[in-house]
């Protein structure tokens, strides 16, 4: 029974450190602190798919506000890496 719960913690607490990532690296435009916030925004993306993928009634908000920071962190680094 433990084990959705630390799927659920583990998927906020990756997501979170994603996105505090790419707010550092897009602020500083260091080209290594991209490179570890591109690697933390997909890391963060594979937790939260293998966490969908074994959902069994969990919290649907988590993943939907998840999903949503996801997508804000990826256009983010996007835009940066490209000016």
């Amino acid at each position: 029974m433990s084990e959705p719960y630390n799927d659920i913690k583990q998927v906020e607490m990756t997501v979170k450190t994603a996105q505090k990532m790419v707010g550092y690296a897009t602020m500083s435009m260091d080209p290594d602190q991209l490179k570890d916030a591109t690697n933390a925004l997909n890391q963060a993306k594979t937790q939260y798919q293998e966490a969908l993928a074994n959902q069994t009634g969990v919290d649907q908000q988590l993943f939907q506000q998840s999903a949503e920071i996801l997508r804000e962190c990826e256009t983010q680094l996007s835009g940066a890496k490209n000016e």
